[in-house]
């Protein structure tokens, strides 16, 4: 069995695992995708939430969790997901990281982020498949995450998971209320251009690689990411699976902007 390939949204902090109305239906999704999804042997996350300015691999045989979030419920701060890390696993993600040319840290202290735990509570909550994090760059530069993905790809023969979470839509300004200045279709005109650039298979891969690596010149792209963290676990999903995503899972309403999820 090849590896899944999945880039999902994870909501605003641990509120799709607090019950809050608004991330009912991203919930659900979630708790569905699991379902669907063929049963990996070990789940690689590529999280929004971890930067580091060389590519960074969880290598502790059982993290626990980092509440990377503030101004949350008391029950926030009390969330388990105990997983078991994959040292092994990460160890031959690293000579592949290392093969396709990056400079990596086995990282042995570090704990998953709610980008971590928060989408996999939902879809795997028995917390009994190893896990993996892998960091992105803090250079932020979207084709060598593009890259990065290509070197994982190496291990696409196996049974894993590689699940990147994010959101296709991430400015905190809009989505916390506030007076941003904002062109009323750029989340519409950018989310058509993703769908377009992820899903298209008459694009080659090539093609389709470039045009993620110069996402910035989309129609909307600046307005619904005046910072990229949250879009770039989508790259390196793209440049693990180099084809087409076979679908659009997930389109819909979150804290009042669009946002998308895809499967390859």
């Amino acid at each position: 069995m090849r590896a899944s390939v999945a880039y999902v949204p994870h909501g605003g902090g641990p509120l799709p695992l607090l019950g809050e109305p608004g991330h009912d239906s991203l919930a659900r999704f979630l708790r569905g995708l699991g379902e669907q999804l063929p049963r990996p042997s070990a789940i690689v996350v590529i999280s929004a939430h971890w930067e580091s300015h060389q590519v960074s691999v969880t290598a502790a045989p059982a993290p626990g969790l980092l509440y990377d979030y503030y101004g949350f419920p008391d029950a926030a701060y009390s969330l388990r997901y105990p997983a078991p890390g994959d040292p092994a696993l990460a160890e031959r993600l690293a000579v592949a990281l290392e093969q396709g040319g990056h400079d990596v840290l086995r990282d042995d202290e570090r704990d998953f982020d709610h980008g971590v735990f928060v989408p996999l509570s939902l879809m795997y909550p028995q917390a009994d498949i190893p896990c993996v994090q892998v960091s992105l760059l803090a250079s932020l530069d979207a084709g060598a995450h593009v890259r990065l993905g290509e070197s994982l790809a190496a291990l696409a023969d196996e049974p894993l998971l590689f699940l990147g979470s994010g959101m296709s839509y991430h400015n905190l300004g809009v989505l916390l209320g506030r007076r941003v200045p904002q062109p009323a279709d750029a989340d519409r005109q950018f989310h058509e251009w993703l769908d377009a650039s992820c899903c298209d298979d008459a694009l080659a891969a090539g093609e389709r690689l470039q045009r993620l690596a110069d996402w910035q010149h989309a129609p909307g792209a600046r307005q619904c990411h005046p910072r990229e963290e949250h879009l770039l676990p989508l790259h390196v999903c793209a440049g693990v699976a180099r084809g087409a995503a076979a679908q659009r899972l997930f389109s819909e309403p979150l804290m009042g902007q669009q946002v998308s999820a895809y499967r390859w």
